[in-house]
């Protein structure tokens, strides 16, 4: 009787699980409007509100605080990181400020009605809402830059005159728009010298072009060549072909050492390229496919 009982009470307790209400599945994240700010939950803006705040935030505000929020040539402090602008819900904080609250700390009375300040509150809401991380700047939903402008035939010009005594088109480069087919990564990569060892898709032969080697010539004894491992005013240690690793003591000049950095020319030319040089060079690199 008593297996009988406990079986019985068991087959209830099924039955009462049975029909116990399925709890609901968690939901899913959505991304909360407001930017990465814990607990600033904003209703997205008005848009034609936001589209007049953005014009007036041009005349009134761009000098001082930039074109993309984070400060401008006149100093004003960076508004993607105002504590201010973050807790504002609808220009209760920034507007006074705008009307002069903060005129004894440097900044102006700007010359804007209460509507025309909230217009320009929610204008700067809408780009802090857009920041995907802290300290990254606003670029959801911002379209992105295009790089090709430049003239791929001045940049071969260019490209045959000041890089071709190291880098051949039909050489070491052939196919690199295929290797990196991102425009941007690319002239990161070419204005840089290259990608580094491990990251990115440039070949093994780039990484090992990289390698800044040393000749030792002692007053008596065989010349060394090898990979600079460490030099300072006391001690050169390079890796010869073989892997073995072999030190010597510096004294003033003594032994001379001939050091060979592939990429200086690449640090050399940072400081001669120009904007437009660049885009052209990455304009005629994009063709070598």
């Amino acid at each position: 009787m008593r297996v009988i009982g406990l079986f019985a009470a068991v087959l209830l307790c099924d039955v009462v699980l049975a029909q116990a209400p399925t709890a609901p599945p968690p939901a899913a994240r959505v991304r909360r409007p407001g930017g990465f700010v814990p607990g600033q939950d904003r209703a997205l803006g008005d848009p034609v509100q936001i589209s007049r705040g953005k014009t007036l935030y041009e005349i009134g505000c761009r000098g001082c605080h930039g074109a993309d929020l984070r400060g401008g040539d006149m100093g004003g402090p960076n508004l993607l990181r105002s504590q201010l602008s973050l807790s504002d819900k609808d220009g209760e904080l920034i507007v006074p400020i705008i009307q002069g609250s903060r005129q004894e700390s440097g900044m102006p009375k700007i010359p804007m009605s209460p509507e025309d300040g909230k217009a320009t509150a929610a204008y700067v809401r809408s780009i802090l809402a857009t920041i995907g991380g802290q300290g990254t700047p606003p670029s959801i939903g911002q379209p992105v830059a295009n790089i090709l402008v430049g003239d791929a035939k001045q940049g071969q010009i260019y490209f045959d005159s000041m890089c071709g005594s190291c880098h051949s088109a039909a050489g070491d480069l052939k196919g690199i728009a295929k290797r990196i087919p991102d425009a941007k990564m690319l002239q990161n990569s070419w204005v840089s010298g290259g990608t580094r060892s491990g990251r990115g898709p440039a070949p093994s032969a780039v990484s090992k072009a990289r390698i800044v080697t040393a000749a030792i010539t002692p007053a008596s004894g065989k010349r060394a060549e090898g990979k600079l491992l460490r030099m300072d005013d006391f001690i050169v240690t390079v890796e010869l072909e073989d892997g073995s690793v072999k030190s010597f003591r510096r004294n003033g000049d003594s032994p001379k050492v001939e050091v060979r950095d592939p990429m200086q020319p690449h640090r050399d030319l940072l400081s001669v390229y120009t904007d437009k040089d660049m885009h052209n060079v990455t304009a005629y690199l994009v063709t070598l496919k």
